[in-house]
């Protein structure tokens, strides 16, 4: 079919309050960053390269995207991705007075551990990734089988391979699964519901080309209440749940922009499916910065572990926390922090700035 091309419009109406409560499920106390109100954000997105028509459950039709085309610009994506973090690491683990320096030390330090003792799956090095490690699916299993994933009717999914499984228990168990746009380049969160697939397509659903096939693309607006969100490790702290990720800080923000919602709040159950090895203990907790998501269970291939952890969730978008080159990435969050300082009529606070890796320089050529 001959090329054709796709422009979606999504609104974003934002309610005079800063934080959308749907007082049946959430009664938040008043922080000093959501009180700023919030007003319309338009975002479009567009595609090209749609190739064919694809027949929902509903039996409506919908133009989706060139797959080979998607998965080629995804890869690519991530590999610069991966490169960038690669050589920001470097600069930030040689800088001793850099604040997360530490969390390299033991990033790497995983990574190396997990090559070397060849515990890791397909995508590999493991090297900047949240690792597939061997009895994911083991760990998913022990994840399902959770009273908070068995009662919960939302599931936000990060969408690392690893976690590949948990989005398929939780579609295939009829749930509603929640997974943001891959470093939510293109957008913001997908929302795929069982009934909106057939049988078969359930397991390509859970892919990152499924997702942009099948998925139904919210913003902010949306009134969604999440009950269990499953969040990706490089290492963990099963006696704190204090958790490192793999260094870009996109899971930290989904969970903020989550919390400005209104979608969640301090009880929504945080979960890490992890390798047994990626247990650690030396995350300092007094080093944790103030938007670092703790988790309050971790699965393994051998055991499930309750953490009981007293590390304080975060409690929105952290503005000053945000540097000029992370919002430049991110074209929701700018938009939105621009609209907020256009309505408001002040400056909202801004981080400082980071270290671009020379692949970002070379980019703008």
């Amino acid at each position: 079919m001959d090329a054709q091309l796709l422009k979606l419009h999504s609104v974003f109406p934002f309610a005079a309050k800063s934080v959308i409560t749907p007082k049946q499920h959430f009664n938040f106390p008043s922080i000093a960053h959501n009180k700023i109100p919030l007003f319309p954000l338009f975002l479009d997105l567009e595609t090209s390269k749609i190739s064919r028509n694809h027949t929902t459950a509903s039996g409506k039709k919908d133009a989706i995207f060139n797959e080979e085309a998607y998965e080629a610009e995804r890869l690519s994506m991530d590999a610069a991705a991966r490169e960038s973090m690669a050589q920001k690491s470097e600069v930030e683990s040689r800088d001793s007075e850099d604040p997360k320096a530490w969390k390299w030390v033991i990033r790497k330090r995983v990574w190396d551990m997990m090559e070397l003792r060849n515990i890791a799956q397909f995508p590999r090095p493991v090297h900047h990734r949240i690792p597939n490690f061997i009895g994911a699916q083991v760990a998913a299993s022990k994840l399902s089988e959770l009273d908070a994933f068995k009662e919960a009717n939302c599931v936000k999914v990060n969408p690392d391979t690893p976690q590949k499984q948990v989005r398929f228990l939780t579609l295939n168990g009829g749930k509603k699964l929640l997974t943001p746009q891959p470093r939510l380049r293109t957008g913001f969160f997908s929302v795929l519901e069982y009934s909106m697939l057939s049988p078969s397509a359930i397991k390509e659903a859970c892919t990152s080309v499924g997702v942009a096939k099948y998925g139904r693309p919210i913003g902010l607006k949306e009134r969604i209440k999440v009950d269990l969100i499953v969040i990706g490790s490089v290492a963990v702290d099963p006696k704190t749940g204090a958790r490192l990720g793999k260094g870009e800080g996109f899971a930290e923000l989904e969970y903020g922009m989550l919390r400005y919602m209104g979608a969640i709040d301090d009880s929504t159950p945080i979960i890490t499916s992890v390798h047994d090895e990626q247990l650690v203990d030396d995350i300092p907790v007094e080093k944790l910065l103030v938007h670092d998501v703790p988790v309050d269970i971790i699965c393994t291939p051998t055991q499930v572990i309750f953490t009981n952890t007293s590390i304080p969730k975060p409690q929105g978008i952290y503005w000053d926390k945000l540097s000029p080159e992370k919002l430049g990435q991110i074209r929701i969050l700018r938009e939105l922090k621009s609209k907020i300082e256009c309505e408001t009529g002040q400056n909202l606070p801004c981080g400082p700035s980071e270290k671009l890796p020379p692949t970002a320089q070379r980019g703008r050529r």
